[in-house]
């Protein structure tokens, strides 16, 4: 909708009058632009020129505000994908845009200038404003003065308030150094293209000379420079007062919230969302952990979720968390304190005297009342960054005790994904080794300090450290035990592998670790006398939790390839265990190394009654193959994700029984575990109604008493998964067959959609990986959606040489088709596939697919 009589009006007035933007840029669709005259704070007429997608507010109005030196071509999206209902209004701020150029304005005549404009377009409620950047804080004094009308806000990376210990953005506060502001801000137009350069990835040129456009004159860059002068860094700054003025109402605002935040963005950082969130406590918070500054532009998925947040606007928090709702006392120390008195093994290291029951209580609770004392309690998180070894388990345990909560992030990350991951999740603390210690301050994390382990005083003075493990221990041998957790108290904050996309933070609480605990020793019949090995990494804790001794074989548990056949030998005699626990990448090295066996080291492993393995498919004839070193095993393989496992159980002889179909067998649902489908469209969408029907391909859904709380800063993450009521949606697609058992046939976003429909991988791969010269294979789609071509990547047995040709030999290529079943544009040879570094079986296919359609487009 369009106001011709005020573009007639201004038509030709000089360059600092409201203009309408010029035809053609992306996204941006003419038909919303209209320019209005409003007197300003100072009763001045004046003309802005804003977006409206003029939509019956029969729901609300969704108010828009930029920052600087953008404008409302920020909220383009929205305005394009608005809910029905909703109407979008997108101003552009006086000065700023293609509204009127004005003398400076302060923050406080910005926050009464929207007031006056909204007066004037008739918006009456309900309101939920939308800010970025300095227009962040513009909307929530809007928001303060208008409570009658509002209804919730959204924020994305903004600020009210300079934490302290921060100096500001380094990016505005070069800026205020005499003359460069003039000379950045406005004689030319470098901070505006910088601005748009702070996008991850970069925006294509035709967006950035769109954000650019309003901005091509000096003129018309007077306000960018004087919106960066108005920042009250000072405390004698006239919008000092102001500003704080906003931030003390903000804390007032008792609405449903959401925050929408680019953690990568250089001006506004971690500090000023936990500020936020310290402000509004009832704020729901998506990192989207790829973004940057513009996070309407590196996560365009923002209006979605904005749209899904709107449309639960009802059933949302207006205030902070209240009452926990289930009190009663957390159960998962049971087992332990049940066995406090025992002077059987609890933990045993290879090389190191074995901790008994008794002394693995005793130091736990030593440790807990010293966290306790040291400010370490209830919903506060502690990072751990200490390989698995005794020490790690005692701390885990200990924090459990003291009632905080631990995260937990994969070394295989890498040190950028690690910090990402921890950064992200708020936390209070922090307890490493040296090492562990080093690597917390090159990844900037918060919190206090705590060694385990021994570190000399001067590294404790570089690396921050307030207290060793043993110090605290000392400190709650004769201090009162802390009060513990209750069963609705958070327990873990667990990050995702990333095989599928940055790490995702699951968050579990006791009850839903108690509920797994209780399963897995029903599943597998676990007895006080059992003994457990554990060679995969989240088992090497859980062993006092399940009340059995265990021991971690000498290997870097992080990197399963590094378990050999006798480090499992000599852990499995060292606690003279009956159970082992153990990666396929895992048991792949041990059968490797198995000729070198000792006959004593195979007398251990024959007196084994129980194999699991876990974290990725595990074929029957790996299982078969591990009876040459565990003859007496039963061998079972669970299946599930950090989001909820165990969800099914088959052993050897059920996969066998079960013979060759579409996919992975995994076995039937365990007691208490739901099992449904939701059926892939032809677009290759999971989004029909749940079934249990045999034999349909879909996304697999699961329901039980251990599923996952939620995910951590991932609100959109959680609603996505969580929008069948009660289900979990795990991202896996697979089938039931007529026996109820779950066969698994790859990921929701490696499904194929072709024109004859929709296929999905591991079928396909299994039936190439039967020839006698493929040891591995990757099936991809090349081109387009709806009109992807399968293509076959394979390993060879026989390594190729780096100079053979990619595409497969005439002979390869025909018996790959052949297998395959399903028609081919290609079959490609690679020398090896990219995995996953925690499984080291996870075949990552998005990268396959593009190396596949580079090979194929000639690159070398």
């Amino acid at each position: 909708m369009r106001d011709v009589t005020s573009a007639k009006l201004l038509r030709n007035h000089s360059q600092t009058s409201a203009r309408l933007p010029p035809r053609g840029l992306p996204g941006l669709d003419p038909a919303w632009s209209r320019l209005v005259r409003v007197p300003d704070a100072d009763g001045v007429d004046r003309a802005w020129h804003l977006l409206d997608n003029g939509a019956p507010a029969d729901h609300g109005t969704v108010l828009c505000v930029h920052g600087n030196p953008t404008w409302s071509y920020l909220w383009r999206r929205l305005l394009a994908d608005a809910p029905p209902g909703w109407r979008v209004v997108a101003p552009d701020q006086l000065g700023m845009g293609w509204s009127e150029r004005t003398a400076p304005r302060t923050l406080a005549q910005r926050v009464t200038d929207l007031g006056r404009l909204t007066d004037a377009l008739g918006i009456t409620g309900p309101v939920v404003t939308l800010g970025h950047d300095w227009g962040g804080a513009i909307s929530l004094g809007w928001a303060a003065t208008h409570q009658a009308l509002l209804r919730g806000v959204v924020l994305t990376n903004t600020a009210v308030h300079q934490p302290e210990g921060t100096y500001g953005p380094v990016l505005i506060r070069l800026t205020r150094v005499p003359g460069l502001r003039d000379l950045v801000c406005v004689r030319t137009p470098a901070f505006v293209w910088a601005a748009s350069g702070l996008s991850r990835p970069r925006l294509n040129a035709e967006v950035r000379a769109g954000f650019a456009a309003p901005y091509a004159t000096a003129a018309s860059r007077a306000a960018v420079g004087d919106f960066v002068a108005d920042i009250p860094f000072d405390a004698d700054h006239p919008s000092r007062e102001p500003l704080e003025e906003i931030a003390q109402a903000t804390g007032q605002l008792h609405v449903p919230v959401l925050l929408l935040w680019g953690p990568r963005d250089p001006v506004f950082g971690e500090a000023h969302l936990d500020d936020l969130r310290r402000r509004l406590p009832q704020a729901l918070l998506h990192r989207y952990e790829r973004a940057a500054h513009l996070v309407t532009e590196d996560a365009p998925e923002y209006a979605e979720a904005i749209a899904g947040w709107l449309a639960d606007l009802d059933t949302l928090p207006s205030a902070g968390p209240t009452a926990r709702a289930d009190v009663r006392p957390s159960l998962l120390h049971a087992r332990l304190a049940a066995r406090a008195e025992d002077h059987a093994p609890a933990i045993v290291e290879v090389g190191r005297p074995p901790v008994s029951w008794d002394l693995f209580d005793r130091r736990v609770r030593e440790i807990a009342a010293g966290l306790a004392a040291v400010g370490v309690g209830p919903g506060r998180r502690v990072a751990l960054l200490v390989p698995p070894s005794l020490e790690l388990t005692v701390a885990v345990h200990a924090v459990w005790r003291a009632g905080a909560v631990v995260v937990l992030a994969d070394r295989g990350l890498g040190l950028g994904g690690m910090g990402r991951a921890l950064r992200g999740a708020s936390i209070h603390h922090v307890i490493a080794t040296g090492p562990g210690l080093a690597a917390a301050r090159a990844m900037r994390l918060p919190g206090s300090r705590i060694v385990a382990g021994t570190l000399v005083g001067s590294l404790r003075r570089v690396l921050g450290a307030q207290h060793t493990l043993a110090d605290l221990a000392r400190l709650g041998r004769d201090g009162p035990a802390p009060c513990g957790p209750v069963v609705d108290d958070e327990c873990a904050v667990v990050f995702t592998s990333g095989a599928t996309g940055p790490a995702k933070g699951v968050v579990y609480r006791h009850r839903q670790v108690e509920a797994q605990l209780a399963l897995i020793r029903a599943t597998y019949e676990l007895r006080d006398d059992d003994r457990i090995v554990a060679a995969f990494a989240p088992f090497s804790l859980l062993g006092p939790a399940l009340g059995v001794g265990s021991a971690v074989p000498d290997m870097d548990v992080t990197s399963p390839g590094t378990l050999t056949a006798g480090a499992l030998a000599d852990a499995v005699a060292a606690i003279e265990a009956s159970v082992v626990f153990a990666s396929p990448a895992s048991l792949r090295s041990v059968l490797a190394t198995e000729p070198a066996l000792s006959p004593t080291q195979r007398s251990a492993l024959s007196r084994v009654r129980l194999l699991m393995s876990a974290g990725a498919p595990v074929s029957a004839e790996l299982l078969r193959s591990v009876r040459a070193v565990l003859p007496a095993a039963e061998a079972h393989t669970p299946y599930g994700m950090t989001e909820v496992l165990p969800v099914t159980d088959i052993s050897l002889p059920q996969i066998e029984a079960a013979g060759a179909g579409d996919g992975v067998c995994v076995g039937n649902p365990l007691p208490g575990v739901q099992v449904r489908v939701s059926p892939l469209s032809v677009s290759g969408a999971a989004d029909q109604p749940l079934t249990a029907a045999p034999g349909t391909a879909g996304e697999v859904c699961v329901r039980a008493a251990h599923v996952k709380q939620t995910y951590d800063a991932l609100w959109a993450t959680q609603r996505a998964s969580a929008r069948d009521l009660g289900w979990h949606r795990t991202g896996d697609v697979g089938h039931l067959d007529r026996q109820g058992r779950l066969w698994i046939e790859g990921r929701l976003q490696h499904v194929l959609t072709t024109p004859a429909g929709v296929v999905t991988p591991v079928g396909v791969e299994q039936r190439v990986e039967a020839l006698a010269e493929v040891g591995s294979a990757a099936v991809v789609g090349i081109g387009p959606a709806g009109t992807q071509q399968p293509v076959v990547v394979v390993v060879p047995v026989a390594p190729a040489p780096r100079t053979a040709p990619r595409v497969a030999a005439t002979p390869l290529a025909d018996r790959v088709r052949a297998a395959a079943q399903v028609p081919l544009a290609a079959v490609l040879v690679a020398r090896e596939l990219p995995v996953d570094i925690r499984h080291a079986s996870k075949v990552d296919r998005t990268v396959v697919a593009a190396w596949a359609e580079r090979t194929l487009a000639g690159s070398r």
